[in-house]
């Protein structure tokens, strides 16, 4: 990683949202600040982090501020659920990102294991450990308001995108403990289960009580379409979280794979990965223009869901400009052609 070591003093970055927005919508939920009192008391109980590390957690990640512009039509106490979730999602991830099990595989794999048997026994005892804990209460609110054909339609979602989720949390942290930089393509297959993208969509049914049938979700096309803005999603974080990730030394980011598969310096592959994302956008456009129809009742039902989805997309594009996890001290009022200078090692 010598070669990564000198990076030039600062890099552009072009406006992503104005790129995602070309789709998505932007919109935010007046139930925010009622939400987010009720979700920090509820996590104020779990011990995941101290004092300390978990007012800079709370306050730099800006969790509510994302749920409301992620989820603009979740009533009160499903946003509060949604900030909850966020909070276990985010939480989980700084664990095997950038806490004690970074490089640690093993050890990532024992406590996500732990977490599975929530899903496998949902009847048993509420764990111990504090992210299985979360975990079980997540899943006790969902029973509270889906209907039962949803509740397990959405858990067993779950099921499936935390394990793969896990799974690539692991392969992630052995890259890091060996110093591996993937291929691109490699890379973006992961970053589609790290970013948790079929937990997102879980999320998106349960904040609307949707129940759409399993036939919608084998279509290629929602299939696709759901590979899509998992990409539309997931290049922007890379974007954005790459003067941090490189700050603490963290080399598993689509950026460093384009420069290394492609043997290009960096703002080259910050450009390269930006148009990359303007392709995804007409990708996306293209398959929404091929949905086929399940009937006008399941029709209506998913125009809501990817007009929910869209708006995901984009108050999480947004939300990473106005997190202080990516953009400490630079200003992002004007998103075109930013330049970002770039964070000392060790600054976080």
């Amino acid at each position: 990683m010598q070669r990564y070591q000198s990076l030039p003093p600062q890099f552009y970055l072009q406006d992503l949202a104005a790129i995602t927005g070309r789709v998505c919508e932007l919109r935010v939920n007046p139930h925010q600040a009622e939400a987010d009192r009720a979700a920090r008391s509820w996590f104020n109980q779990m011990s995941v982090y101290n004092d300390r590390n978990k007012s800079k957690f709370l306050n730099y990640g800006k969790f509510d501020l994302f749920a409301a512009l992620s989820f603009p039509d979740a009533d009160s106490m499903h946003l509060e659920t949604c900030i909850m979730f966020f909070f276990w999602a985010f939480s989980t991830d700084d664990l095997s990102d950038e806490g004690d099990l970074q490089s640690k595989p093993d050890a990532v794999q024992a406590g996500h294991d732990i977490s599975v048997s929530v899903y496998t026994n949902p009847d048993g005892p509420r764990p111990q450990y504090p992210y299985a804990a979360m975990l079980y209460d997540l899943l006790t609110r969902f029973r509270g308001t889906s209907t039962i054909g949803a509740y397990h339609r959405q858990v067993n979602a779950l099921i499936k995108a935390f394990e793969a989720w896990s799974s690539s949390q692991v392969t992630q942290s052995r890259n890091r403990s060996q110093d591996r930089i993937p291929s691109v393509d490699e890379f973006i297959l992961m970053r589609r289960a790290t970013i948790g993208g079929a937990l997102v969509e879980a999320m998106i049914e349960y904040s609307l009580d949707l129940d759409l049938p399993d036939v919608v979700f084998e279509s290629p096309v929602i299939k696709a379409m759901s590979d899509a803005t998992t990409d539309l999603m997931t290049w922007p974080n890379d974007l954005c979280s790459f003067n941090k990730e490189q700050s603490d030394g963290d080399y598993q980011n689509l950026v460093f794979c384009i420069m290394h598969e492609r043997d290009v310096g960096l703002q080259e592959a910050i450009n390269i990965l930006t148009e990359m994302l303007n392709q995804r956008v007409d990708d996306y456009i293209k398959l929404k223009s091929e949905l086929p129809s399940f009937g006008a009742d399941v029709d209506a039902e998913l125009e809501k869901y990817l007009h929910a989805l869209e708006n995901f997309v984009q108050g999480t594009v947004l939300w990473y400009y106005l997190s202080p996890r990516y953009f400490r001290g630079v200003d992002v009022t004007n998103r075109e052609n930013l330049v970002v200078p770039l964070f000392e090692k060790g600054a976080f």
